[in-house]
């Protein structure tokens, strides 16, 4: 069974940066950081395959986020910059073992999230 773990989240002011871990059992999975904020549906935020060689991010993050993953110790990182107070969410991560990352509806495994609150 995989559980992913989330760190990282924090308040921050807007235009500042932070960076999210996320430790999982599983080398091989594709991995991905999903977010909710507050009244609205879960978004896809960005997701990476089982050695980093490949990634996708959502439209609006490209450019401010960067997903990456260190296989050594089974944590995948979002680093996220410049960031507004809209990016205020519950960021969770999450996993599967098989499947491309640019198919955003079939992960298995989620973590309890953790919350990012970006001030203006």
């Amino acid at each position: 069974q995989v559980q992913p773990v989330e760190s990282g989240g924090g308040l921050v002011q807007a235009g500042e940066s932070l960076r999210l871990s996320c430790v999982a059992s599983g080398r091989s999975f594709v991995m991905a950081w999903f977010r909710q904020a507050p009244g609205k549906e879960r978004e896809f935020v960005a997701a990476i395959n089982w050695n980093g060689g490949n990634t996708h991010y959502a439209g609006p993050m490209k450019g401010r986020f960067t997903i990456s993953r260190n296989n050594a110790d089974n944590t995948v990182y979002l680093q996220m910059d410049s960031l507004k107070p809209e990016d205020t969410a519950v960021y969770y991560c999450a996993a599967k073992r098989w499947g491309s990352v640019l198919s955003r509806n079939d992960y298995n495994y989620w973590g309890q999230g953790t919350q990012v609150t970006v001030a203006s």
